[in-house]
């Protein structure tokens, strides 16, 4: 797969079939619309490609929404890369962009920059300045450039929403089985391993903290969770705790790992951590020594779950 950080950057000497979307998740509602992106790309002979764009369209049209999404851009690309597509393309989204007019919109970039000879899109997709442009426009287009447009059905796009609220929803619950299930692999979370207060060495269970840099990043609920990453490729596990560990006095909002059977400096390093499942919600204990007892029963949890879970 090849990606392009811009609709200019792009090129190929073939036509291609493209579908157009945010893809946020990349679960698998998004993989079933893949799979007959790539197959039609295969009987026509054509270059399979997702024209998404970043940032977010609502991080530019309405700031204040707030929107968190369940993949960094990064994290998407890494994801798509796994897949039989043949190009990504993330277009940066703008104002600018975000007014051309929907002609405009499909002959300079979907007919002169993508060569589209196939467009695969749900019956719902809005496109051109203030959205005006419906998939009725697009057909009538199609005809006046020569590209195909195939809609997606209703239950196809349901699927895809679906999916993607249901992870949303989980996560904020802290149910990791539900969202994983829907995703079709392990929610992750990327970041740098900065220094902290060292507290948890204090109490014999030394932490990493993960510091995340898009702050568009879901993050799941307050919590204890089991976890897997891969240090010097190794598959390790570990213990996270996302909250503000009420019980040593904190108020900041931290991701704190504590591996099991290592003891590697992980300092300035990147980490990809995965989270398998949720132990328990953040407590406030009365004191150290009960907060103490609690890890190391979240241990014994961890250590059971991934005897009988994790292959």
């Amino acid at each position: 797969m090849q990606v392009h950080h811009s609709i200019k950057n792009f090129k190929t000497g073939k036509p291609t079939i493209v579908t157009i979307g945010t893809f946020d998740g990349v679960h698998i509602g998004h993989k079933e619309l893949l799979k007959k992106l790539t197959s039609e790309a295969a009987r026509l002979n054509l270059a399979s490609v997702i024209l998404t764009f970043f940032p977010h369209p609502r991080m530019v049209l309405q700031k204040e929404s707030g929107i968190q999404l369940i993949n960094t851009i990064d994290e998407r690309i890494a994801i798509f890369s796994k897949t039989e597509l043949d190009h990504l393309i993330i277009h940066p989204f703008t104002r600018e962009f975000s007014n051309l007019s929907a002609e405009t919109y499909v002959k300079t970039v979907l007919v002169d920059n993508l060569n589209v000879k196939k467009i695969i899109i749900g019956y719902d997709h809005r496109f051109g300045n203030n959205r005006s442009a419906n998939i009725d426009d697009l057909k009538r287009f199609g005809s006046q450039f020569d590209f195909e447009v195939e809609e997606l059905s209703a239950q196809e796009l349901n699927d895809v929403a679906v999916s993607s609220t249901k992870i949303r929803r989980a996560l904020g619950s802290g149910d990791l089985e539900t969202a994983n299930s829907y995703l079709g692999y392990p929610f992750m979370l990327n970041g740098t391993i900065v220094k902290g207060k060292g507290i948890g060495k204090t109490i014999n269970y030394p932490t990493a903290n993960l510091q995340i840099n898009e702050d568009y990043k879901l993050i799941p609920k307050n919590g204890v969770y089991v976890v897997q990453s891969i240090l010097e490729d190794t598959k390790t596990f570990g213990l996270m705790s996302i909250g503000t560990n009420p019980t040593v006095g904190g108020t900041t909002r931290t991701i704190e790992t504590y591996f099991l059977d290592t003891d590697k400096d992980l300092y300035g390093k990147k980490l990809e951590i995965e989270m398998l499942t949720k132990i328990r919600n953040e407590e406030l204990f009365d004191s150290i020594e009960s907060l103490q007892q609690a890890i190391r029963n979240d241990e014994a949890f961890a250590r059971k779950y991934i005897k009988t879970h994790v292959q």
